[in-house]
């Protein structure tokens, strides 16, 4: 499975992208293209397995309606957007602090081309999107013994 490669500046340059997004340009023009549309990008793991791939994707605060998954040409898409929670304090308070994200949401990756598209399965428990994605039976380990005489 291809692994994306993570940008530490991604962050900081998504936020001044939102930040000047009023003044009609773009400082993240060289990030993926699945990303920048998006405001944030949720942290995943991915795991291998002998028989599978499964990817974990951390969206606390996401509801099931608003994920959407796709495959398409081999590119594995989690889209979606985390909607701002209306403030529930009394008339006349203020917020003083601000970090958790809201927006849209997109990640991509390319899946090997020796899997079971249509076996894929999806769940979503405790705001963590679990993908499991199974291999082909032709690309599994097997061990085969060797009888020597």
């Amino acid at each position: 499975m291809k692994m994306q490669t993570w940008n530490p500046f991604q962050e900081f340059e998504n936020l001044l992208d939102r930040y000047n997004k009023s003044a009609g340009g773009s400082m993240a023009k060289h990030l993926n293209t699945d990303l920048s549309f998006a405001d944030w990008a949720p942290s995943v793991d991915i795991e291998e397995a002998d028989d599978r791939y499964q990817i974990k994707a951390d969206l606390p605060g996401v509801a099931r309606d608003d994920i959407e998954v796709k495959l398409e040409n081999g590119v594995l898409s989690i889209r979606g957007e985390k909607r701002s929670e209306k403030t529930t304090g009394e008339e006349g308070s203020k917020q003083h602090r601000t970090e958790r994200f809201h927006g849209t949401f997109a990640r991509s990756f390319t899946l090997p081309e020796a899997v079971r598209a249509d076996a894929i399965d999806a769940s979503y428990r405790d705001g963590v999107l679990t993908l499991t994605i199974p291999k082909a039976e032709d690309v599994k380990p097997r061990s085969i013994d060797i009888k020597i005489d």
